[in-house]
């Protein structure tokens, strides 16, 4: 089967090889899949440079999410038959893996299309933690969102109006902007045309912000931070833009907390809460309410290119390598 997979750290489009290796066969406890999605992210391409928190080991294969169909049961395996639907986290950019079936989640296909349901487990899983475990968003509170066109950035739009509160998109262009409408979002500020948006914020939440979703840091999370509210959470979910200090006397003045979001570390502590949460988004997605946005989907030989295209900031929504193609 072909892999894409590096063994040295660089940019995405240079160390990302595609390569021939055996055929996946189940243990006890496995099942096969034979992949039809891969969902990408920015920490992909964190990885590939040997930037992100987890350290890069070799051979590496990107893609955290994946989508395919049972094709072979190991020793044990109930609960899952050969042909079912599943996505999961981990898998990746291979035409087969062996994973555990545990980690398998069986998901509607009449609600969500292969390429959807592989968008699903980081950036709604995420998002789904952030909003409601960490934040404890309520119906009706102001949701701020920094990179808001972005996969996490869409996945909290959608979330954050499924639980009833006001989303706020700060995106850069006007293309942008139109794809966080489409979701649904009202409240809008392009970043080219209003680089100094916190009175913009300010007006549009009646003063003031009660949950900020931040993945982008840097900068913005200055700009995000004058936006809180009295007794606001800003939710720290990434640092596309770099890694921001923080001044405690400002927290402390506005009485607003921040707050970190580590979902995957919370699995280690709770690994049945993925679960949950799938099932939660399941039925979101059968409500209508959850229907990812997805940047157009490529075939799997464009796969590192794509990465590279995260990297440089040039895709909108949620980054999909289909087998299908």
């Amino acid at each position: 089967m072909r892999i894409w997979q590096s063994h040295e750290l660089g940019d995405p489009i240079d160390v990302l090889k595609l390569e021939e290796v055996p055929d996946p066969v189940p243990g006890p406890g496995q099942v096969v899949i034979d992949t039809t999605a891969v969902g990408l992210t920015f920490p992909d391409v964190l990885q590939c440079r040997g930037m992100y928190q987890v350290k890069t080991t070799f051979p590496h294969v990107p893609g955290g999410e994946t989508a395919g169909i049972v094709s072979a049961l190991g020793d044990g395996v109930q609960g899952l038959d050969i042909g079912t639907a599943v996505t999961l986290l981990g898998g990746g950019l291979a035409e087969k893996h062996a994973v555990a079936a545990a980690s398998c989640h069986a998901y509607p296909t009449d609600a969500l299309t292969a390429g959807e349901a592989a968008a699903l487990p980081v950036n709604y899983c995420t998002t789904l933690f952030a909003l409601h475990n960490r934040a404890k968003v309520q119906p009706g509170e102001t949701v701020l969102i920094t990179g808001a066109a972005g996969g996490t950035g869409t996945a909290c739009i959608q979330l954050a109006l499924a639980a009833g509160a006001i989303p706020i998109a700060i995106v850069g262009g006007e293309e942008k902007a139109a794809l966080v409408r489409s979701l649904g979002c009202e409240l809008v500020v392009d970043h080219r045309e209003t680089p100094e948006w916190v009175d913009t914020v300010r007006e549009m939440s009646g003063g003031g912000v009660d949950v900020a979703y931040d993945a982008v840091g840097g900068d913005a999370f200055h700009q995000v931070r004058r936006c809180m509210a009295w007794d606001g959470r800003l939710l720290i979910i990434g640092f596309v833009g770099g890694i921001a200090d923080a001044p405690t006397n400002h927290a402390l003045l506005k009485n607003y907390s921040i707050v970190g979001v580590h979902w995957g570390a919370s699995l280690m502590r709770d690994p049945d809460s993925v679960g949950r949460q799938m099932q939660d988004i399941f039925d979101l997605a059968r409500a209508g309410k959850v229907k990812p946005a997805l940047y157009p989907p490529v075939p799997f030989e464009q796969a590192a290119r794509t990465i590279q295209d995260i990297a440089e900031r040039k895709v909108s929504g949620k980054a999909i390598v289909d087998l299908t193609l």
